[in-house]
């Protein structure tokens, strides 16, 4: 299958990028999704962060009546857990990875990276962040779930991995337990996890995105 390819927004500073921050949208979206998260991020205008944003490749979704959409992998059924295909997961964190470490391969930090996901994106993100082998700046969780802690080869390297979670109260879509669940198994495996609630369905709000431009500028710090 090719590669759908990447909404890619380099630095307001007209200066080459010396950090880099993924963000993978939810189903059924595409990375412009998240295009206007970034001038409201309040980043400062010498900030030198590439954003790079994939697109989902087009698949069948079971639950969806077997619709083909944007998506980072099949949901099979939406019981407490989600049944989710995990290979199809795998093959889209390992997809990634390689954008990863393309950036790495360029010149930036892999401290410098920061992987960001909402709901599908984030259960992807938290796959590709916490089994890449080599150090990363961060990993943002925004309303999903943490669909392969069962069948993950964690890797030491992210251990020490900033670690931030995110979760409206009224998700109707991915309800906050799931959330709570991610963070909560996180926690029990050594991870040290910041765990935010909003007021909100699944989505984003302002009090969550001047959050997340706090975070990320914490984060990317020199």
């Amino acid at each position: 299958m090719t590669a759908p390819g990447e909404l890619i927004i380099e630095p307001q500073s007209g200066q080459p990028a010396d950090a880099c921050v993924f963000i993978l949208h939810g189903l059924g979206a595409d990375g412009h999704d998240f295009e206007p998260l970034v001038p409201a991020l309040g980043l400062p205008d010498d900030a030198n962060v590439r954003f790079i944003m994939p697109h989902a490749p087009r698949l069948p979704v079971t639950i969806n009546g077997g619709m083909v959409m944007p998506a980072w992998y099949d949901i099979l059924a939406m019981d407490l857990g989600r049944r989710v295909d995990e290979a199809q997961l795998k093959v889209s964190a390992e997809r990634i990875q390689m954008l990863i470490q393309e950036q790495i391969d360029q010149g930036i930090d892999s401290q410098r990276v920061i992987v960001a996901g909402f709901s599908q994106g984030g259960a992807v993100a938290y796959h590709a962040a916490l089994s890449f082998p080599l150090p990363l700046g961060g990993l943002l969780a925004m309303s999903t779930y943490f669909a392969t802690a069962d069948n993950i080869s964690l890797a030491e390297a992210n251990k020490q991995i900033p670690i931030e979670v995110q979760h409206g109260s009224f998700d109707p879509i991915v309800p906050e337990s799931l959330g709570k669940s991610g963070a909560d198994r996180l926690k029990s495996l050594g991870y040290t996890v910041n765990y935010r609630q909003y007021s909100m369905a699944h989505s984003l709000c302002p009090q969550q995105v001047s959050d997340i431009g706090r975070w990320l500028k914490e984060r990317l710090n020199d």
